[in-house]
């Protein structure tokens, strides 16, 4: 049985359904959003190979015609050619404004997917069907659609709420395992900064979970998107509460950047160590127990999960380096970094007013580990 929950966003409010066989069910959940019973899907091309004809009948079922974009896999596409594509492929569908876009991939695809939809004649409306658990879990909820620059993680892109996100828990077991414990590190993430109970949950049931608990499953995004949903319906633009979802981001986005968006270090692998480091930081500012940041990265090894930034392989800017791609975040304000740190575990805050000096020594001991 499937679960909803509501992103209470007045006119915009939307529903997360989240569950098994969604995507065989997708017409009857799509069909009251579109009159002109046609959609446009954007996808990459492993998602295409695995679930399009699943999507493609469970939308036929309901009257509901496909047409179909199939675009790389990987970051690399999350960028200005990628969206040039997407977006003049349908203009030349002749998409028009009542039409809808669906996202039906992982992060890079809904951002992408996402951001096309919203700068198409001025926006479009569209709907996100995440693949991926990190999706399911973070990307696909909340609105935020962009790209990449060459210089910095989703400095290009618009607020763009989805009319509608469908989590089909079964497309979960069709993911690589490293795949899966990447977006791992978007559920723990929402423990780790405003539900100790959560993580406590995750300790018990995250390897049950990893290894294809279904319930298990259902329950963690369940609770990730009704964290998140909250925290969106309060601050929807990221004036406050929200630049806590930030939480390991501004670490993890640097590595990211210093690892050219590659294989080499994945999103959910880049927001686990920055989380470790987020607390690491936290502890040596004096802010919380010198055990916090032990358990954090004894639950992330246990999970498989990178947990330092010694588990990045090949070479890495030296600190000065990496404080300089940190600099690049969104959350920088008047040249400043903004680091989410925590009082303990499920106890986030944001601060503005970070020692950098104690940030380089944090980061030149995480590199000295390599």
């Amino acid at each position: 049985m499937s679960e909803t929950l509501n992103v209470a966003l007045g006119a915009r409010a939307y529903d997360i359904h989240i569950g098994p066989g969604l995507l065989a069910n997708a017409g009857a959940l799509v069909r009251p959003f579109v009159p002109q019973k046609r959609v446009f899907v954007i996808t990459d091309e492993n998602v295409a190979a695995l679930h399009l004809d699943t999507l493609r009948s469970g939308l036929a079922d309901a009257g509901i015609s496909m047409q179909a974009l199939t675009l790389p896999a990987g970051e690399k596409t999350k960028g200005w050619p990628g969206l040039e594509r997407a977006v003049e492929w349908l203009i030349a569908e002749r998409v028009e404004r009542s039409d809808i876009v669906v996202a039906f991939g992982g992060g890079v695809i809904g951002d992408l997917a996402g951001f096309a939809a919203a700068i198409l004649r001025r926006g479009v409306d569209f709907i996100q069907i995440p693949t991926s658990l990190l999706a399911q879990v973070d990307s696909s909820v909340g609105g935020k659609t962009g790209i990449n620059s060459s210089q910095g993680k989703n400095l290009i892109g618009a607020f763009h709420q989805p009319r509608l996100v469908l989590a089909d828990t079964d497309v979960l077991a069709t993911l690589a395992p490293r795949e899966f414990v990447s977006g791992y590190g978007e559920v723990v993430k929402y423990g780790l900064l405003g539900d100790a109970n959560f993580f406590e949950w995750l300790e018990k049931n995250g390897p049950a979970m990893a290894a294809g608990d279904q319930d298990g499953r259902i329950h963690a995004i369940r609770r990730s998107c009704e964290m998140k949903a909250g925290i969106v319906a309060r601050d929807e633009k990221e004036h406050g509460e929200r630049a806590l979802l930030n939480l390991g981001h501004t670490f993890g986005h640097a590595l990211e950047a210093a690892t050219g968006y590659s294989d080499r270090l994945l999103h959910g692998e880049g927001v686990a160590i920055g989380c470790a480091l987020a607390f690491e930081l936290s502890m040596r500012l004096g802010l919380c127990a010198q055990e916090d940041p032990s358990r954090v990265r004894a639950h992330l090894a246990a999970m498989g999960m990178k947990t330092d930034i010694s588990d990045i392989a090949g070479g890495l800017p030296d600190a000065d380096g990496l404080i300089t791609l940190m600099g690049q975040d969104k959350k920088v304000s008047d040249g400043r970094i903004a680091f989410i740190l925590a009082r303990g575990i499920g106890q986030a805050f944001v601060e503005n007013q970070v020692d950098m000096a104690v940030v380089k020594n944090l980061l030149q001991d995480a590199l000295k580990g390599r």
